[in-house]
């Protein structure tokens, strides 16, 4: 069957619960200036100032949903629960024009449920993913495949997609991945390293990924492509980003924040799949560049990885009115 997909996400979703804490009742304890703590007391009961339950989120599935709104015909393939989360979680796919036909329900089991400590303008997350038997769909060969965070059993299903496009050498694959596929580490993984088309991380996630404690983001971009990516990325926070295609490095500074962030859970995703949606809307690697700071700016304004998700004609508005020195430049 023949689906024309321009966006196909697989990757496990979630139900996010934001639980903001008071900053009367917690503290931060930072080490160096760097490794920092979340401190509550214990053993106590502590209030918190609000929940917020988010459904139908995760690294592809909102990767899938910024895809959709930039205006791509986009699809999410995942496992949920046999239960009333993952019935919201579909419902909320299918009003963000994601199709559903990949996700598969799993019996008896639960759908992946997060808790999200919201302390001031950032979190520390609770995650569980749930053991789910993972089924690879003949998915037909989508214009690009997004590959991003799954649970700690799903090696086996890496392998069976590695196959899969290795039989399919016209799908475009961008792979960003979550903590368990972190863990896998780099030769496990080797063939979809290789495969990828477009390789995201953050600083911090390429130390690990490499196993160094490198701080030049020009030798982590250059030993990350070392293992096949064509063109790779590396975020580092509100320093901005970089990119390099085998030939230059370009750095981008953030977007402009029209106010101080609300929340960051969402930002580092809503940059790479804003990236790929460029590309895959034929734009350069320069402005693909100039496009991605711009959805990561307008989702930290809301609770939430998806609420702040920009249409193409929004993006493109906030684009027109950028300062005059917000372009990339070629550093190397």
């Amino acid at each position: 069957m023949k689906y024309n997909y321009d966006f196909l996400g697989i990757g496990d979703i979630t139900v996010d619960t934001f639980i903001r804490l008071g900053m009367e009742k917690a503290t931060t304890h930072c080490e160096d200036g760097e490794h920092c703590h979340l401190c509550l007391n214990f053993p106590d009961k502590v209030p918190y100032e609000e929940a917020v339950d988010i459904p139908a989120v995760g690294n592809s599935a909102n990767a899938a949903v910024a895809a959709s709104r930039l205006g791509l015909k986009s699809a999410l393939m995942t496992n949920l629960g046999d239960d009333a989360m993952g019935l919201d979680s579909i419902k909320s796919l299918q009003a963000e024009n994601v199709q559903t036909q990949f996700v598969s329900i799993s019996k008896f089991k639960k759908t992946n449920h997060h808790y999200v400590l919201w302390y001031k303008d950032d979190r520390t997350i609770l995650v569980k993913h749930e053991s789910y038997d993972y089924k690879l769909y003949d998915f037909d060969s989508p214009k690009w495949v997004y590959l991003s965070s799954l649970g700690p059993n799903s090696l086996a299903f890496h392998n069976e997609l590695e196959k899969y496009f290795s039989e399919h050498d016209e799908i475009k694959l961008a792979f960003q991945p979550g903590t368990f596929q972190m863990a896998f580490g780099r030769k496990a993984l080797a063939g979809i390293y290789k495969r990828s088309d477009l390789f995201f991380c953050n600083k911090d996630e390429a130390q690990r990924i490499l196993e160094n404690d490198e701080h030049d983001i020009a030798k982590l971009l250059k030993s990350i492509a070392a293992l096949g990516p064509k063109i790779v990325v590396i975020t580092d926070g509100i320093n901005g980003a970089y990119s390099f295609d085998g030939k230059e490095i370009l750095f981008i500074k953030p977007y402009p924040d029209p106010k101080p962030p609300l929340q960051r859970t969402g930002a580092g995703d809503a940059f790479s799949s804003t990236f790929t949606s460029a590309i895959a809307l034929g734009k350069s690697v320069r402005e693909a560049m100039m496009w991605a700071p711009i959805n990561p700016m307008s989702v930290v304004q809301k609770i939430g990885a998806q609420a702040g998700l920009l249409t193409r004609k929004e993006l493109e508005d906030y684009l027109a009115k950028a300062p005059a020195d917000y372009k990339p430049a070629v550093i190397g």
